[in-house]
């Protein structure tokens, strides 16, 4: 990678982009270590995917971030690690040396996030894992990696859970909607990974009352911050995990690796990102 004499800058790559709430999480950090660093957003087209991350140093970039829907894409034009390949995706990409590498910290934001707001939530040995899209794939193997004994991954359509579940192995248990109510009972974790609660989509219908008093829900959608599941998983106590904590905790590597850092996920950059959210409803 050339030298330059400019400070270090990382970027998210997208398309679109602009929505993204992680230029807000990096410059709060990169102003609280004191380092002269940036962090921008680059709109590229699919198109222009190859060119741009081919030359990224040259772009004038120590990383990168990348969404939607540059993040299989992103595997074939880098190194990737076990985690990587394992999901299927990458969104977090940096140099070592001249080589081009890249991770998927998905993984860790959603663990991570779990252990910050449900301490002790992995003495269960069964969790019940709504949707099997690409965030699913982080999710699952999260949950594998920290030992859960069983993960039932349920999905409307049938062929893209067992895809799933023909990749991770035998803990991973393929299901239809219709199982919940035979699952929910005996589900000390239940993680929706669905779009359904977002902003504009259908709410997630589900009946809470099912699970054990015990139980801890997670949400990865975090507009609205506060989900209808989260919302009725409250009121009948349950600790919950939102959707923001996991996007705050999945940068923290991504700033260590482009800056030589590692940053702390505090109340304060949270509400940062909070009062960014209610500007923009």
């Amino acid at each position: 990678m050339p030298a330059s004499e400019k400070a270090p800058a990382a970027c998210l790559i997208g398309w679109p982009a602009a929505h993204s709430r992680s230029p807000i999480i990096h410059h709060h950090w990169l102003h609280r270590f004191g380092i002269a660093g940036g962090y921008n957003i680059e709109a590229v087209p699919p198109e222009g995917f190859a060119e741009f991350v081919q030359n990224l140093s040259h772009h004038g970039f120590v990383g990168a971030n990348v969404t939607i829907p540059h993040k299989e894409r992103a595997l074939l034009l880098t190194e990737p690690d076990e985690r990587a390949r394992s999901v299927g995706a990458a969104n977090t990409l940096w140099y070592e040396g001249e080589t081009l590498r890249s991770t998927n910290t998905d993984i860790e934001g959603f663990i991570n996030n779990l252990d910050a707001s449900a301490p002790g939530w992995d003495v269960a040995d069964e969790a019940v894992v709504l949707g099997a899209g690409g965030s699913s794939r982080a999710v699952v193997f999260g949950l594998l990696e920290r030992g859960l004994k069983r993960v039932h991954l349920v999905n409307r359509t049938a062929g893209r859970a067992q895809a799933l579940a023909d990749q991770f192995g035998a803990r991973v248990s393929p299901r239809g909607w219709e199982a919940l109510g035979e699952l929910l009972p005996r589900a000390q974790l239940l993680v929706n990974t669905t779009s359904l609660g977002m902003k504009g989509q259908p709410a997630l219908e589900i009946d809470l009352g099912l699970l054990p008093a015990q139980a801890t829900v997670a949400d990865l959608v975090y507009v609205p911050l506060d989900t209808p599941l989260l919302t009725a998983a409250r009121g009948r106590g349950l600790r919950t995990a939102d959707g923001l904590g996991m996007l705050l905790h999945q940068a923290v590597r991504g700033f260590e690796l482009w800056f030589g850092r590692k940053p702390e996920v505090t109340p304060e950059l949270r509400q940062l990102v909070e009062v960014d959210l209610a500007a923009s409803r």
